[in-house]
């Protein structure tokens, strides 16, 4: 008996080491190719995206003059993301179901970038809030046209015993990127046009290096022939409508703890983003610093939240591998980057908010190296990641749809003051949350 559980477990630990997509393990070549593109994947676009839509962008409207700079982000980035919403699912499916000679994710990761790289060209030229916000919603369709495949990688091609590291290496990019978009920004700030063109090109490029440093995805013909051959010549119409019906349609089955890091994931997303995206508005009209002084402060903020978030993902990533564990560092990572959000609160000056930078870069940083990891655990039907994936990403454009309402209506309401103490409370209940789910330990 002992030598059957023995076995069993020997088994199971191997299993999981092997590649979804080759059955065999990844070699050496091909891990250090799948997480440098990871990497590379997340810093390029969260540069671009985040320069624009954290510095730039809210300059230029308070430069325009065409309103109050709030409410004018807070409607971009409101209406961006129920595009943003849609698209993730839309092209998440479409993903699973292409059959290019390039493979299933390949070809809408190159050409997402494209797309992004147009709808910026675009946001960055226009002098009115419809073609501002306009072009923001071909930017957000552009970038979930990248996003979803990309992510769907994690189900398709990483093992499960190495997802957390590969996760951490896609977390921790994503929020260098970030970094280095706010660091970015603040340096061209004052030369708005010449920042705009660095993030288009930026755009324009992450796809198509991704795809050229990961190993090459096999191509998804054979799949499509294998499965006309099952369905049959007289089924093959039948089998097409169904397909399509399947790859919209939410998971239904079994589907309790996928619901479940959905919801934690959600609050925690509205939490960080309510001090994250306005943290320019915070700088100077919470913290009174002038518009040099701000950006001198983001700056500084941008160096120390990289070097922070990165070191601790790169960590943490392999630990939770290792232990075998992601919610008990889920609810680590909340409890430090609750910690980080009260620091400005409690101290209203640039100091506070580079404090903020550190620790909760500690807390971003261990939460995101789990992640995705933590999300792929818990798909119900691996075989429709991208779909699913999707909707897990709704989280992301859901909080960045519910955090500028939540600011917008607290700022008019009771000032910046009050967004400290919400945010901590959101990101603590999506803690709570994703402690409830079973199926991961």
């Amino acid at each position: 008996m002992v030598d059957t559980v023995e076995q069993v477990q020997k088994a199971t630990s191997s299993s999981d080491a092997l590649a979804p997509d080759t059955g065999r393990p990844l070699t050496r070549a091909e891990k250090i190719r799948f997480g440098v593109g990871f990497c590379l994947f997340s810093v390029l676009w969260m540069t671009a995206g985040t320069s624009g839509s954290q510095v730039l962008l809210p300059q230029r409207f308070t430069d325009l003059g065409i309103g109050v700079p709030e409410a004018i982000l807070g409607t971009m980035n409101s209406v961006g993301c129920v595009f943003a919403l849609v698209s993730n699912v839309i092209f998440g499916a479409l993903s699973d179901m292409s059959h290019s000679r390039l493979g299933k994710r390949t070809p809408w990761v190159v050409a997402g970038g494209i797309v992004t790289a147009l709808g910026y060209l675009y946001t960055a030229q226009a002098v009115t809030i419809p073609t501002i916000v306009a072009g923001w919603c071909l930017v957000q369709v552009g970038v979930n046209m990248m996003i979803a495949p990309a992510v769907a990688v994690l189900s398709d091609r990483i093992p499960e015993s190495t997802r957390g590291t590969f996760s951490a290496f896609y977390g921790g990019g994503s929020i260098v990127g970030q970094s280095l978009g706010t660091l970015i920004g603040a340096r061209f700030i004052g030369h708005m046009q010449v920042g705009f063109i660095l993030g288009i090109c930026l755009f324009a490029v992450t796809g198509i290096l991704t795809v050229i440093i990961w190993p090459r995805e096999h191509s998804a013909v054979e799949s499509a022939a294998a499965t006309a051959a099952r369905n049959g010549k007289g089924n093959q119409k039948q089998g097409l409508w169904h397909r399509l019906r399947v790859s919209f349609t939410p998971p239904t089955k079994g589907s309790r703890d996928f619901y479940l890091a959905l919801g934690g994931r959600l609050f925690m997303m509205i939490g960080s983003s309510m001090v994250a995206t306005y943290q320019l508005y915070i700088l100077q009209k919470y913290c009174g610093l002038s518009v040099a002084e701000s950006a001198s402060t983001i700056s500084t903020m941008s160096v120390i939240s990289m070097v922070v978030t990165f070191l601790a993902s790169i960590i943490s990533g392999p630990i939770s591998d290792k232990l075998r564990r992601r919610k008990a560092i889920v609810a680590v990572s909340s409890c430090i980057l609750a910690l980080g959000i009260a620091l400005p609160w409690v101290f209203p000056t640039a100091v506070g908010m580079m404090c903020y930078a550190g620790i909760a870069g500690l807390g971003n940083g261990i939460y995101t190296s789990v992640d995705q990891a933590l999300n792929v655990d818990v798909l119900p039907n691996k075989n429709e990641a991208g779909k699913d994936l999707g909707i897990l990403n709704l989280a992301n454009t859901l909080g960045q749809v519910i955090a500028p309402v939540l600011v917008s209506v607290l700022v008019i309401r009771a000032g910046y003051v009050f967004i400290f103490p919400v945010a901590i409370v959101m990101v603590l209940i999506g803690a709570a949350v994703i402690m409830l789910i079973r199926s991961v330990k």
